[in-house]
């Protein structure tokens, strides 16, 4: 993609209808010039939709008001869609400039718009009318859904309250970016160069050729690793190199606490101060009980119960797994400590030991092409969803695109595929969407996209990955079917428009699926045989599945405190970023061997906007809820029942966010669940407290 800024000559693709198949964006004509003059038309043209809605004579009603705001804003989402697509997933220098400049622009556009008091008047005349209107059950949630947002944007609140409320959320809008440019910035500037043999010590074969190919696609010698997850974690699993485990690690923790201009820790203080605030003025204690008011956990005492039961028994189990590590160090003659640099090392050959286990016997088997067959095979049997390859425009070659059909043969949507690491993607997973289901202007199929980090392997070979890897993407394509079988009219509660610790119930769920043997015996073959993953093999692959569970549980809840933390204060001064975070580890009785999996100053889910804010404890409040909803297939004996598929695609997958979260788990299991299910699944249901 060109890196000019300014607006290329000829006609701008965004003020064209397009022809492309599905109406995907030719992403082989955008410009990031075009942005500009595009993000103005759309911005401009959305604003006099919203302003005629606002001024209409005649008496609200559902059509006039909230139908009407609905269909409003098509060429900004148009726009907007693509460019975050970009942002996100293959960036360069003019649109880093770019989404800095537009961010605080389009926080200040829906400002205007959420603090619109004649706007919110006629909304709350449709809400408090809905029965005499005659609204349908789907009508009154996203009536409910609009009164909702504008309230908790302020609507309600006197003429200087909502200019510093404005104000502030302009400004985190700018921070937010800046957070996530430094970000980048820092990843994009680390390479660990390698040249020697002893360099290389304990890495396997598949490693050694992908860092080979990562070095010369960054025109450079030898073998290079970067701070990308897929490449940190085996380095950090695999070398024997103590001294290169460190340096790659110290700089993969220290992204974005470097100093200088990436250094984002002054950034954390300005946003925690600004959210409290903004929570202070909307009339809530501080920013998490404004954050969960409007959540299925509903208040922060509520997501602490749920993390502190699960922290007490995965703290013993990784207090346990550290002392048999540092009982193999000595055993191998080493006198040190265990640090966190070592700990994925020896955990590894802990597994080898006590599950006769070997991730890099597994990898040849866990070839990506074939995992996405079964992430695909999976929503067959479940759904009735069939994909096949499809010629439509992209953004990186490396991309790829299914055409999704249901069982009658009907089309469903497109599926894109972008799953390698580069320099000018940001790291992590995520699914987003070009284009959201929708019936009410038309049958409007979606457009869904998952990006993920994997490392390519070089010169066309077969890309393989870990059993991590493959969990990530099965889950992604969870949220992506979440997207896909959505089936609503109305675009606000369309697909994974719900709770956020709602959202993660589809794609945790979906996750099961790649740990049963019935789906590993068909899909794990060996990249280069064929041949099936030896049985033998499999079942000590689902037997090691809880290995080192402790570990990673540890490492995620301390992330889900320190975020709560920082955001139950309801005055916050001048905020140092790590003494907060070592006085919050030490509260908890974080493992000195463990860092948090997000450090603060590189906690993108919490700091790269307000995604996530006050509410990280999400994924373990998903998963309760995802262990005992897959136990509903474990209970009819068969992993695929029909039955229960179909209560599921349309209780959860196909639902959206038509009705509060308790109320669908409940129309698809009966009932809630408790945190039984989940120790359970974490393998802690027989772990002492410590």
């Amino acid at each position: 993609m060109p890196e000019s800024t300014q607006a290329p000559a000829g006609t701008n693709p965004f003020f064209e209808a397009w022809t492309t198949p599905e109406g995907v964006p030719p992403f082989d004509r955008i410009a990031p010039g075009h942005f500009r003059e595009a993000y103005a038309r759309a911005l401009a043209e959305h604003e006099a939709e919203v302003a005629a809605v606002a001024a209409a004579t005649a008496p609200p009603s559902f059509e006039n008001t909230i139908a009407a705001l609905e269909l409003s804003g098509r060429a900004l989402e148009r726009v907007g869609n693509a460019f975050w697509l970009l942002a996100g997933a293959h960036t360069n220098d003019a649109l880093l400039e770019i989404e800095r400049e537009l961010s605080p622009q389009i926080a200040r556009h829906w400002n205007k718009i959420h603090t619109n008091a004649a706007l919110f008047r006629r909304i709350d005349t449709v809400m408090r009318e809905a029965d005499a209107l005659g609204l349908d059950a789907e009508q009154k949630r996203v009536t409910e859904r609009y009164h909702t947002s504008f309230r908790r944007a302020g609507a309600a609140l006197d003429g200087e309250a909502k200019k510093r409320l404005a104000a502030i959320i302009e400004r985190l809008a700018e921070l937010g970016t800046a957070f996530s440019q430094n970000v980048l910035a820092d990843e994009q500037a680390f390479t660990l160069r390698l040249n020697s043999e002893a360099e290389l010590a304990g890495l396997p074969h598949f490693m050694r050729e992908a860092m080979r190919a990562e070095a010369r696609d960054r025109g450079l010698g030898g073998y290079a690793v970067t701070l990308s997850r897929s490449s940190v974690e085996p380095f950090l699993q695999f070398s024997d190199r103590r001294d290169l485990r460190e340096k790659l690690f110290r700089g993969f923790i220290m992204r974005g606490d470097n100093g200088g201009p990436t250094d984002n820790k002054a950034l954390i203080a300005e946003m925690v101060r600004l959210r409290a605030e903004r929570a202070r003025l909307l009339g809530y204690a501080d920013f998490a009980h404004y954050r969960l008011d409007d959540a299925m956990a509903k208040t922060p005492q509520a997501a602490r119960q749920l993390l502190d039961a699960v922290w007490t028994p995965a703290r013993s189990r990784a207090l346990a797994d550290r002392d048999a590590m540092q009982a193999l160090i000595q055993e191998e003659g080493g006198n040190f400590r265990i640090e966190p640099w070592d700990w994925r090392y020896y955990a590894e050959k802990l597994r080898h030991r006590q599950c006769a286990f070997d991730e890099a016997a597994i990898k040849p088997y866990l070839n990506l092409d074939r995992m996405i067959e079964a992430a695909f095979y999976t929503a067959q049997r479940l759904f009735g969803l069939s994909f096949t390859p499809a010629n439509v425009p992209v953004w990186h070659p490396d991309v790829r695109a299914w055409e999704a059909r249901d069982a009658s043969g009907n089309k469903v949507g497109l599926f894109f595929g972008d799953y390698f690491a580069r320099p000018s993607k940001r790291s992590g997973a995520w699914m987003t969407s070009l284009r959201d289901q929708e019936k009410l202007s038309g049958d409007i199929r979606p457009l869904i996209v998952n990006v993920c980090n994997f490392t390519k392997a070089p010169g066309g070979e077969p890309t393989l990955l870990s059993f991590e890897d493959a969990r990530t993407l099965f889950h992604e394509f969870g949220h992506a079917l979440h997207g896909l079988l959505s089936s609503v009219t109305y675009p606000t509660i369309s697909g994974t428009n719900v709770a956020t610790d709602f959202v993660e119930l589809p794609s945790q769920l979906y996750e099961h699926w790649l740990e049963r043997p019935e789906v590993l015996r068909r899909f794990a073959r060996h990249y280069q045989t064929g041949e099936p993953m030896p049985e033998e093999l499999l079942q000590r692959l689902i037997a090691a599945r809880n290995f080192n569970k402790g570990f990673a549980t540890v490492e995620y809840i301390a992330c889900a405190v320190v975020d709560l933390d920082f955001h139950s204060l309801p005055k916050p001064e001048d905020i140092d970023a790590t003494a907060f975070e070592v006085k919050a580890l030490s509260r908890i009785g974080m493992p000195d061997e463990i860092t948090m999996r997000h450090r603060p100053p590189h906690f993108a889910h919490i700091f790269s906007g307000g995604g996530y804010a006050a509410a990280y404890y999400s994924y373990m409040w998903s998963e309760v809820l995802d262990a005992d909803a897959f136990a509903a297939f474990e209970e009819t004996g068969d992993i695929f029942d029909p039955a229960t598929a179909k209560r599921l695609r349309d209780c959860i997958y196909a639902a959206g966010g038509a009705q509060e979260p308790a109320d669908a788990y409940k129309a698809f299991r009966g009932r809630l669940p408790n945190a039984d299910a989940l120790l359970r699944k974490r393998g802690f249901e027989t772990t002492a407290a410590n």
